[in-house]
């Protein structure tokens, strides 16, 4: 995962009518940082409502924290207390009574017109307090978490706690309690509204706020399709772990190279699995500077680098998980101007082939990996596809757009819960 400011800023303007909110912003990690928080804060505060984010604190930041995009609420921490205690009490816990209680207090104090929860472990804390004040709660629901507990589990990645606090069934029984009491559910892509819609939610509550990029993120596009046919340059963004696909394109690389296949693959991000797969680089007789792990970088300069590259790659296993949401790094790949190889999950299978952005490869098929990025040897070949991708993120997959969508959801959430004439209990 990579961290620091986002390239460029959306600027959505507000509906005529539309009433200035103050939105109580829930985020169970630490701020800064996350993408899809800033995105979100960053869309909100631009269009003229004003942001009150309720954010972990296990590095012991300043309580309070008046950032461009939001004032930052993060949980006090113990004096005296020892490191690992200060962060187990702030775990998300569903029901964890300090977050309860800042959620509760940052409400209050921000005058806060609706609560948004971005993901599942806090939104039943969130609707608690929703509850007990009089606020509808949103549910910006960014992946689908029970099945990516699921996928965790699948891979042997979990550890004998996490019985109790990432159980999958758990918290699917905890999503369909949420998903019934939300006043509205904001999802990443159609599969995952489809998801939302077939448990009951209806259609007119689910609206999607994608993974997208700033329109300024469009980068010059630099190759010609007379380019020769030389190293060709690979790229992944994003978290280092199983799930995701990493080992099958190591196992990718490591076959273009007994074919003498000229690349260098440049993987930018870190995560659980990292030292798993330097190890699996090694063993496969892959080494620096073919393969290049990044680690993890700011955001500003991993996007700075994408536009060096020719091809980016999407290698996440087409499980539930992966099939009901949508990675940031396929529309940034698309936005700098890169042809896209991704797995045949959905939501990305489906984009790519609809845009023409780039190729599908089977899930977990490193051959078959390999060999789409042959097909993208040819320059020209690689150029109709980074025009048909910055094409597609111009039209219909900007961060604009779904500025857009996220305003009138929140609108719509709160008028819809003022018309209910719910009030506060205490």
């Amino acid at each position: 995962m990579t961290t620091g400011a986002l390239a460029g800023t959306v600027r959505p303007g507000r509906a005529p009518g539309a009433r200035s909110l103050s939105v109580c912003k829930v985020w169970i990690g630490e701020y800064p940082w996350d993408v899809r928080v800033e995105k979100v804060a960053r869309a909100l505060t631009a269009a003229g409502h004003r942001v009150h984010l309720v954010a972990r604190n296990r590095t012991r930041l300043a309580t309070t924290e008046q950032l461009p995009e939001a004032t930052v609420h993060r949980l006090a921490s113990w004096r005296g207390a020892p490191g690992w205690l200060n962060a187990a009490s702030m775990f998300p816990a569903f029901f964890n009574p300090r977050w309860i209680r800042a959620i509760l207090l940052t409400a209050r104090r921000s005058n806060a017109d609706v609560i948004l929860c971005r993901d599942l472990p806090l939104a039943a804390s969130a609707i608690l307090v929703g509850r007990h004040i009089g606020l509808p709660v949103v549910l910006d629901m960014a992946e689908n978490y029970p099945a990516m507990l699921r996928d965790r589990w699948d891979v042997g990645r979990m550890r004998p706690l996490d019985v109790l606090v990432r159980n999958p069934r758990f918290a699917l029984a905890l999503e369909r309690w949420v998903l019934r009491r939300s006043d509205h559910v904001l999802t990443v892509v159609e599969e995952a509204r489809a998801y939302v819609i077939a448990r009951g939610v209806p259609p007119h509550r689910v609206t999607i706020v994608s993974n997208t990029p700033p329109l300024d993120q469009l980068a010059p596009l630099r190759r010609t399709a007379a380019g020769g046919r030389g190293e060709v340059q690979l790229a992944y963004l994003g978290r280092m772990e199983e799930p995701r696909g990493v080992r099958v394109l190591l196992q990718a690389a490591a076959l273009l190279a007994t074919r003498s296949f000229p690349f260098r693959l440049t993987l930018f991000g870190d995560g659980k699995d990292v030292s798993d797969f330097h190890a699996c680089a090694r063993d496969l007789g892959l080494s620096r500077p073919q393969v290049d792990f990044r680690g993890r970088v700011p955001n500003a300069e991993a996007l700075a680098a994408l536009p060096n590259a020719d091809i980016g790659i999407i290698p996440h296993f087409a499980s539930e998980s992966w099939n009901t949401t949508i990675p940031n790094k396929l529309f940034d790949y698309m936005a700098a101007g890169l042809a896209v190889v991704t797995s045949d999950a959905k939501p990305a299978e489906r984009i790519v082939r609809e845009t023409g952005a780039g190729l599908v490869y089977r899930d977990r098929d490193a051959a078959d990996l390999a060999r789409a990025i042959e097909v993208l040897a040819d320059p020209a070949r690689r150029l109709d596809c980074a025009r048909r991708g910055q094409a597609a993120v111009r039209q219909a997959y900007n961060a604009e757009r779904d500025a857009e969508r996220l305003l009138a959801a929140l609108q719509q959430a709160v008028a819809s819960h003022r018309r209910s004439g719910r009030r506060e209990k205490a």
